[in-house]
């Protein structure tokens, strides 16, 4: 595990923090802030920051566009008026969002160790060390 200071692992932990509260209280204004963070970081001499911030950045890149993708198949496939809407809706939000929620538990928890993530399926590939 390569070293890490104090400042790197903060960064991280701020990136994981913002990834969970665009997921669970903050939708919209925490992207905002993270993709700001990922314009000002993006090139970070740390592993560990540049990994954090790429993992939560394009995952909720990922998460919106699922959102997006979920209601365009809604519209499709019966509409909000369909009987069946709220069971699609309840199936999305048990499967893909909580999953999502978990990837971003679990990140934060390897920000708190300073141990670089990767977002298992969807993640990137981690930075290489400079």
């Amino acid at each position: 595990m390569p070293h890490s200071d104090n400042k790197s692992t903060a960064l991280a932990i701020r990136f994981e923090v913002l990834y969970l509260l665009n997921l669970l209280l903050l939708p919209g204004i925490a992207f905002l802030i993270l993709a700001w963070f990922y314009r000002q970081h993006k090139a970070h001499p740390s592993t560990l920051v540049r990994s954090h911030l790429q993992q939560t950045f394009f995952t909720s890149l990922i998460g919106g566009a699922l959102i997006v993708l979920v209601i365009a198949l809604l519209l499709v496939f019966g509409g909000f008026s369909s009987s069946y809407i709220w069971m699609w809706i309840i199936l999305y939000f048990t499967l893909a969002h909580s999953t999502l929620v978990v990837f971003g538990a679990l990140g934060l928890a390897k920000a708190m160790s300073s141990q670089s993530w990767r977002y298992p399926i969807i993640g990137l590939p981690l930075p290489k060390d400079n």
